[in-house]
């Protein structure tokens, strides 16, 4: 069976070095962007050099008419989705609960949360063997913050994570019999630049003292914990969430 893989928010930092490793590793890839078609396309042009075979799709996957482009897109060019990771979310300026508005939350949670759901809705039809699918994986992006809350930083952002860690919960036993496993990981003190989305591009630098690796992580060691989850070797594997946060 060909391995496909979708990965959202796939241009940069996590998703671009998911992408990278996905394809050394046999997938033909699918990379996922919003709006930076630069950034997508030098990842597949990374994927291609290396002789791998990869696309970019620019769609909006927090709207049902992005997440449909998406997968058509997919379904034409590569095949039926066998993988899926749950990449793209958004993180807005730090900020105590009192200052928050309902716009942020609406903006935090259709990113964070609805978009995996309809992206997870539209691998489940393709993957299920109730319809008439062979199986698949999905590996849900969460993060630490689900489980220390970002206090004074973003606790919306942390609440919208505590609810993909329920998701993967969920949905991993709804689909278990279907041959679908679905897991996550749950990355903090990464170098990416989704820290300067916080405000605090220096954020990881300042922090990583006070862990117990005393280190930031890169998102290569992020991306190695998702292909193993999609992986044979985490076969019996479902429900689970790996922590990839220095020990915190």
């Amino acid at each position: 069976m060909s391995k496909i893989i979708i990965i959202t928010g796939g241009s940069r930092g996590i998703g671009a070095a998911t992408a990278i490793l996905a394809a050394a590793r046999g997938y033909a890839v699918c990379v996922n962007y919003l709006r930076n078609h630069l950034a997508a396309q030098a990842t597949v042009d990374i994927i291609r050099s290396q002789g791998g075979k990869a696309i970019a799709v620019a769609a909006d996957v927090s709207q049902e008419s992005g997440v449909a482009h998406l997968f058509s897109s997919v379904d034409s060019q590569l095949g039926p989705v066998t993988a899926l990771v749950n990449n793209a979310g958004i993180l807005e300026q730090q900020t105590r609960v009192q200052d928050i508005d309902a716009a942020r939350l609406q903006r935090i949670l259709t990113a964070n949360v609805i978009g995996p759901f309809l992206c997870a809705r539209e691998a489940i039809k393709r993957m299920s063997t109730r319809h008439d699918g062979k199986g698949g994986a999905i590996v849900n992006v969460s993060s630490a913050a689900a489980r220390l809350g970002s206090a004074g930083e973003y606790v919306d952002y942390a609440a919208s994570k505590g609810a993909i860690d329920t998701f993967t919960t969920g949905l991993s036993q709804e689909v278990a019999a279907e041959g679908i496993r679905v897991n996550a990981v749950r990355p903090a003190f990464i170098y990416t630049d989704m820290h300067a989305s916080g405000g605090e591009p220096e954020r990881v630098d300042r922090i990583k003292a006070s862990l117990p690796m005393q280190r930031g992580g890169q998102p290569e060691e992020v991306a190695n914990a998702i292909l193993w989850l999609l992986s044979e070797e985490a076969s019996y594997t479902t429900g689970s969430f790996i922590d990839l946060a220095g020990g915190k």
